[in-house]
């Protein structure tokens, strides 16, 4: 062998090794390229995994669909604003629920919306509930909502089932935080039938006729003042000022009102003040502020003639037979409302707290109307037959009247102006001549659009 050919063996041998080598090493590198895609496919199937359980979670909590009803037993706490027979009316829809899900049990607190309103968010940011399902104010559940205390109900309920702008309330966006419950009206001025046949009295036509009523019930024997007057936080007031701005300064002042965008110190506002509600403040046709529950009870017995009030009233009484109405002569609208309902995100069984809140929306709703409560259902699904007779009868003489249902303009405006305005009326019943400075206070503060 020459050494040419030594030299092109050796190379030849040389070249041989490497891509041996090199063949290794690309298997090497093959085999791990395949352990880290069998590695990759693994931590792609984990995410999914988890992905799928976030969405079932989040699918769960935001945009709540139905839920079946617990197969074990669970206990939920329901918080509510009733107390007394209103307790006893609510408790009746509790059971018609616990027949139809004997698994469930439901404990029934009672804390009014202020309070709920007072003590809830403090609650909330420490991340507990005191109870499964809550009512509260509709700004105010909206307001918990867009914190991200409140579950999104948006999957539970059709918005086309419920009275228009029911549901609106409790909206933000496509999210809906709460769910609508039955509704009061705050229709007019009640007086018992036999107090009118006893006296020659007649439900007025006019605003004069109404002062000439006035006048008559305040010349009867042991009535103290024409008008009773409710207290407590201070709703009452606001409730009969609402229905002489309604009725004097038409539907469309209220929703301005609610706005800002007519302001309290407007003309026409204060032309009603002045001219309808003060004068008969000044002569005392209303009484002092009493007690609410203890105002229902001497106007039956007597010592006022009529009563400003919402429809709950009707279950109040000892004879809601003996129990009619009369909206200011000129009114074309009242104020109605709902009372809504949430699930907070920290309830302790989400599932069946949603559930429970379905039914409230939906079923439970006819229960509620068919029984001494004074509220009419939100939910259209229900029959005018299904509710309590005198219900029936409030809701045709509404509906006959052709009027408009309109939001409560202080439980709309909420926070800290709803409390002034509560306050400021209650100046104005003992100082009617604060009128002007009244007016600028709630003005002051009034929201702007």
């Amino acid at each position: 062998m020459s050494q040419q050919e030594k030299r092109l063996t050796t190379i030849a041998l040389a070249l041989a090794v490497i891509s041996l080598l090199l063949g290794g090493y690309a298997l090497v590198v093959l085999q791990s390229l395949s352990s880290s895609v069998s590695d990759l496919q693994a931590t792609v199937s984990q995410l999914k995994t988890s992905i799928d359980q976030l969405t079932a979670r989040v699918s769960k909590l935001e945009g709540a669909a139905a839920a079946p009803p617990p197969a074990s037993p669970v206990k939920l706490v329901v918080i509510g604003p009733w107390a007394g027979k209103e307790a006893d009316y609510f408790q009746a829809v509790i059971n018609a629920y616990k027949k139809t899900h004997p698994n469930v049990e439901i404990e029934y607190r009672t804390m009014r919306a202020e309070d709920v309103a007072a003590v809830m968010p403090v609650q909330f940011a420490a991340g507990i509930a005191p109870g499964d399902v809550i009512f509260g104010w509709a700004w105010w559940i909206v307001k918990m909502g867009k914190e991200g205390h409140i579950v999104d109900v948006s999957g539970l309920i059709n918005e086309n089932d419920y009275i228009p702008g029911i549901v609106d309330q409790v909206k933000d966006g496509n999210k809906i935080y709460g769910v609508p419950f039955t509704m009061w009206l705050k229709p007019g001025f009640w007086y018992r039938k036999s107090f009118f046949q006893k006296y020659g009295l007649s439900e007025p036509k006019s605003y004069d006729e109404f002062v000439s009523l006035l006048e008559k019930i305040k010349g009867i024997p042991g009535v103290k003042n024409p008008i009773a007057t409710g207290d407590g936080v201070g709703w009452p007031m606001s409730d009969v000022t609402e229905h002489f701005l309604i009725a004097y300064g038409g539907p469309q002042l209220q929703l301005d009102l609610i706005s800002g965008k007519v302001r309290f110190t407007d003309p026409r506002v204060r032309d009603i003040f002045a001219n309808k509600l003060v004068p008969l403040i000044s002569k005392r046709y209303f009484s002092e502020p009493i007690e609410w529950t203890t105002a229902v009870t001497k106007w039956w017995a007597g010592e006022y003639g009529i009563y400003f009030m919402g429809t709950w009233i009707t279950g109040m009484v000892d004879d809601p037979k003996d129990l009619d109405f009369f909206p200011l002569p000129e009114a074309r609208g009242v104020v109605g409302g709902a009372d809504y309902a949430f699930v907070p995100k920290y309830s302790r069984n989400p599932d069946a707290a949603l559930d429970f809140l379905k039914f409230l929306a939906t079923e439970g709703q006819v229960v509620h109307a068919s029984v001494p409560s004074g509220k009419i259902p939100t939910w259209k699904k229900a029959s005018v037959e299904a509710l309590w007779p005198p219900m029936q009868s409030v809701y045709r003489k509404i509906a006959g009247k052709g009027m408009s249902i309109l939001p409560d303009l202080d439980d709309s405006v909420g926070g800290d102006w709803q409390k002034l305005f509560w306050d400021q009326l209650k100046l104005l019943w003992v100082n009617p001549g604060a009128l002007d400075s009244v007016l600028k206070t709630l003005e002051a503060s009034q929201p702007r659009p």
